[in-house]
């Protein structure tokens, strides 16, 4: 019985391995085919990379779901960083009960109410102020405001296993505050900034519901373009830019684990050191 468990485990394991990533390997393969019909082989071929490379409508919506997503990570990850910090740091203040329920209210609120929510405060401030415009800063805040949550949950957590006794040391013998933050706290806390600033990234090239409401009309992002596509048929075209996205994320994906190995294995050289 106990040989059959592993075996069982074993099983179940590259069943959802496969279950996750054979279709994104078929997608990868069909990007290459050379018929119009994305479920029947026709030969192997480059002709829809080129096809993509002269189709406008669909290079423009994903450079604008891309600004977007840089604004957004940046942003998020600033501002998420801070209100990680201000629930790890401080576990008593005034009010953070209520900060605590308005961060993490976007984790867990329905995204179509929040899409409503959003769209009813931009038209009041259209209304009132004649700003902003639907279409770029509306769909950017959006995404802010529910990447931030995502962005302050992973750095809390980072810090809630953080040694303050490393800070204290420093601080001991002379360092000022934004010095012990700049070269201690900072470095110790970057994988978590890595994988904040990731997440909100994808979240925000992925979103599809909340930008339907804040998207202006002369505003689609790649999600609403793929969206209304795949309703009329799937392109081979979406297969090739699906196969673009799916490279940059992994090499993306590559990079940051590389990175933070090296700062893990500095980190660990440097504590040998003093010891």
């Amino acid at each position: 019985m106990s040989g059959r468990t592993p075996r069982l485990l074993l099983a179940a394991l590259a069943f959802g391995y496969a279950f996750l990533y054979v279709p994104i390997l078929t997608l990868i393969i069909y990007s290459f085919n050379e018929s119009r019909l994305v479920t029947v082989w026709g030969g192997f071929s480059f002709k829809w990379w080129g096809e993509l490379l002269r189709n406008d409508t669909m290079l423009d919506a994903a450079l604008l779901s891309f600004q977007i997503a840089l604004v957004n990570a940046c942003v998020a990850t600033v501002l998420g960083t801070m209100a990680g910090f201000a629930l790890a740091r401080y576990p008593r203040f005034i009010g953070r009960t209520a900060f605590t329920g308005l961060i993490a209210a976007p984790l867990v609120m329905p995204e179509v109410i929040m899409g409503i929510a959003t769209l009813l405060l931009f038209v009041a401030l259209d209304q009132l102020f004649h700003w902003p415009e639907r279409g770029f800063t509306t769909i950017a805040v959006a995404h802010i405001t529910f990447s931030v949550a995502y962005v302050a949950v992973v750095v809390q957590s980072r810090l809630a296993d953080f040694d303050r006794a490393v800070e204290e040391a420093a601080m001991d013998l002379g360092a000022r505050p934004s010095t012990v933050f700049r070269t201690i706290t900072l470095p110790l806390i970057a994988p978590a900034l890595v994988s904040g600033w990731l997440l909100a990234f994808t979240l925000s090239m992925d979103d599809l519901i909340l930008t339907q409401f804040v998207a202006g009309p002369q505003s689609q992002t790649l999600p609403m373009l793929i969206y209304s596509s795949v309703r009329l048929g799937v392109s081979p075209q979406i297969n090739v830019l699906a196969t673009i996205i799916v490279t940059v994320v992994a090499v993306a994906i590559i990079i940051a684990g590389w990175l933070m190995n090296r700062t893990r294995r500095r980190q660990m050289r440097e504590a040998q050191a003093v010891r």
